[in-house]
Parts: structure tokens; C-alpha cells; sequence
């Protein structure tokens, strides 16, 4: 059994699952499956990295995940954190994960294709795990004795990179549990990373400073390690959120305005990509300057797009030096120092390293994703600044959004 809580999955579900519950708990949505993997074996003609002989074991642990429901010693952590509510914990003791809302089927192609089709509040939690279980499903079976000592041996370079001089205020962010090699791997990672960068719960911690490993999106492993749990708000709330509006235009500062009316100030950081940064930059004006603690980079050049973001405070009188600069995508060691040598002194920084922490041992990871694709009955979709994240099943719709946010279509 690969998943065995309900909550070794990222905190930003439950963060936006608690949205849900308060402002949105009628709404009907649809997410789908997609492996970004490119190449097909030219001999067979099947996707290189066939996922469609694991179709049954990836079931069986689906089901698996479908009977867990929440301890109550997780409840009482949920409980503990000063922004989620007390009827939202009521609501997760009663909470179980239904099988007749997920579908999984093998393609002629060697492909899967995983349909989620629901209540937004009763699928909001299959994402994470469901990748995890796929990744996990596939590199058992493609590599029974995998190379551990080779990851133990990246892991320690990756440490010994960020401990070197100039680089003890670089803060790092385990964001690396849906495309994790294996469960056990990752908390096994996550030890490491805490001896050897410390973290503010470290034995011998110094009073007044804090290690180098700031925390992980992993609620699991941060009740299980003492660790901070992070994370804010994802693609699919602003993605849902052109439904549920009064106004497609509207629909991301609608969505902004919603997260501010639940958390009050709390969990301020925007994500800046669901339409691309010149969409996002039209729409965060002064107030939102303001009102949120910074922003999180997930798509597009990171360095442009910093330099973007300081530039855009700047011209709005507000000091960037207040404000949280987030890079994560695709982060590896090197790019995150490389970043941190650019944007430091001049924000506040911080990065979430997902796939080069946790599934770094000598084999190509998957690049697996589920994204919403509808909402109510209606098409959803987003339209960052790297196109190959783009994700939606409605040309049309596609045509129509770029229309409305005054995004150049690529190419």
C-alpha cells in the first residue's frame, strides 16, 4: 500500500479545500491525466514510457487510498495550524475519498488516461496521491533494485552545494511529492536534508536563526518531522474560479478577492502564471500589492519574470524588500542558487524544489500532471508562459481566453 494517510499529500489541498467547503461546496468539476514525457519507441510505436501494464496495480492502490479516512492524531495537527477552521476539521473527520468519482483506463497506445469527474470538495484530495501512485507503480516495476546509493550520493552534492559560503540565508523548500520516486525515498530524503542543512526544529539549533531547509508542502512528513508545512493556492482555484465568477475577465481577481475573504490577510502568497505574467501584472494592483505577501513564480523564465515582479512593486510605491519572491518550477540546485545570487537583499526569497529532491537517481522522472478541466459544465484552462503546461479540452475555449486576457497565442 503506497498511500496510508489522507495527509501525505500537499498543504495547499487542504488550503483550498477549506475554500471550498465555505464558499464553493456545490461545484461539479473534471480533472484528467496527462504524461508530458515526449517520445514514442520506434520500433512498437508505444509511448516510450508505457504506463498501461501497471493499469491494474495503479487501481488496486486507488482503492487502497479510498478506505483511509483521518486519525484523529491528524485531525489534531489540521487543528493546530492557525489558519484552517474548526467546522473544516468536523467536516475532514467525516471525509473519505469515493472510488466511483475516478476512473483509470489503459490506452492502445501504451498510455493511461485517469478521469476524475465529481464535487469539487469531494475530489479535491485524488490529485497528489494519485500522481505519487503512479510515479511509485512505475518505477517499482521498471526498476525492482533501484540505484540508492547514486541518489544518496546526488542528495549530498546537492547539500554540500548549498551549504557553501555566501549561501547560509538560501532557504529551501521540500515541493516534491507528486513526482516523488517512492514514499520511503522521500521521507528518506527529507532526513537527510534536515542533518544536513538544519532546519529551525533541529537539535542545537541557535536561538535567532534558522537552517537552511525551511520546511516541506508535505503535511505527513511535517507532522511526522516537526517540520513547517507550506503552501498556499494552486492553478485548479483560479482555474475554477472562471466558472464561478460573475465575469471570465474578472475571473483572477475574483479568485484573489475570494482567497483574501477566507484567510483574512493569512497565506498571502499568489500564484502569478494561470494566465501568464503580463495577465497577472494587469490584474495585481496596488491593493493586491498590498494585501498579499508576495508572489509564486510556476512557469515562464524565472529571472525575467523576478525582475518583472520587482519592477512592477516598484511602480506601485510598495517596497519589494517587504515583499516574498517563490520560485518553483522545475528547480534544480544549481538554477536555485543561481536565482538566490540575482534577487538577493533585493526581496525576500524562498524556493520549493519538487522532482530533483525527491526522484533524482539516475532515472528520467515522469512528468506527470492532473489539471482541472472543467468546472460546472463549463471549460476551465491555463494558459501559462511555458505552452507546454497549457492544458485544456476546448480549442475554442482556449481561442476565446487568450481573446479575453490579450495573451499572444504562441507561435
Amino acid at each position: 500500500m503506497i498511500i496510508r494517510s489522507l495527509l501525505d499529500t500537499d498543504l495547499y489541498k487542504f488550503t483550498m479545500m477549506q475554500v471550498v467547503l465555505h464558499q464553493f461546496p456545490g461545484a461539479q468539476v473534471a480533472f484528467k491525466f496527462k504524461c508530458r514525457n515526449a517520445g514514442v519507441d520506434p520500433v512498437s510505436g508505444l509511448a516510450a514510457r508505457p504506463l498501461a501494464p501497471y493499469v491494474n496495480e495503479i487501481r488496486d492502490e486507488i482503492r487502497a487510498l479510498c478506505q483511509l479516512h483521518f486519525q484523529e492524531a491528524e485531525l489534531a495537527y489540521l487543528q493546530s495550524l492557525r489558519f484552517i477552521k474548526s467546522d473544516f476539521v468536523d467536516f475532514l473527520g467525516l471525509f473519505k475519498l469515493n472510488e466511483k468519482y475516478i476512473t483509470v483506463t489503459a490506452l492502445p497506445s501504451g498510455e493511461i488516461d485517469i478521469q476524475i469527474c465529481g464535487p469539487w470538495l469531494h475530489t479535491i484530495l485524488f490529485e497528489i496521491p494519485v500522481l505519487a501512485i503512479v510515479n511509485e507503480v512505475y518505477f517499482r516495476n521498471t526498476q525492482p533494485q533501484p540505484d540508492l546509493a547514486e541518489g544518496r550520493e546526488r542528495l549530498a552534492l546537492k547539500i554540500d552545494q548549498l551549504r557553501a559560503a555566501g549561501l547560509q540565508d538560501l532557504k529551501i523548500a521540500d515541493y516534491g511529492t507528486r513526482r516523488r520516486f517512492s514514499a520511503g525515498w522521500h521521507e528518506e530524503v527529507l532526513h537527510v536534508l534536515c542533518n544536513g542543512l538544519g532546519t529551525r526544529q533541529s537539535p542545537g539549533h541557535v536561538p535567532g536563526t534558522a537552517g537552511q531547509l525551511a520546511g516541506t508542502s508535505n503535511v505527513l512528513f511535517a507532522m511526522k518531522m516537526g517540520l513547517t508545512p507550506l503552501g498556499t493556492m494552486a492553478h485548479e482555484f483560479l482555474q475554477a474560479c472562471q466558472a464561478l465568477g460573475p465575469r471570465l475577465r474578472d475571473s483572477q481577481i475574483y479568485a484573489l478577492e475570494s482567497w483574501a475573504k477566507e484567510y483574512r490577510g493569512d497565506l498571502g502568497i499568489a500564484l502569478s502564471d494561470i494566465y501568464g505574467v503580463s495577465a497577472f501584472l494587469r490584474d495585481f494592483d496596488l491593493l493586491f500589492c498590498k494585501l498579499f505577501d508576495g508572489v509564486r513564480h510556476d512557469s515562464g523564465d524565472p529571472f525575467q519574470w523576478g525582475e518583472r515582479m520587482l519592477d512592477h512593486y516598484n511602480r506601485h510605491r510598495v517596497n519589494p524588500r517587504t515583499k516574498t519572491l517563490i520560485f518553483s518550477d522545475a528547480l534544480t540546485v544549481p538554477r536555485t542558487i543561481a536565482l538566490y545570487q540575482q534577487f538577493k537583499g533585493r526581496a525576500q526569497l524562498a524556493f520549493g524544489i519538487g522532482t530533483n529532491l525527491t526522484n533524482d537517481l539516475g532515472y528520467e522522472p515522469l512528468q506527470i500532471v492532473i489539471k482541472m478541466v472543467r468546472c460546472n459544465g463549463q471549460p476551465v484552462a491555463k494558459l501559462s508562459d511555458s505552452p507546454a503546461k497549457d492544458m485544456c479540452d476546448d480549442e475554442k475555449y482556449l481561442a476565446y481566453l487568450r481573446q479575453v486576457f490579450d495573451i499572444v497565442e504562441p507561435g
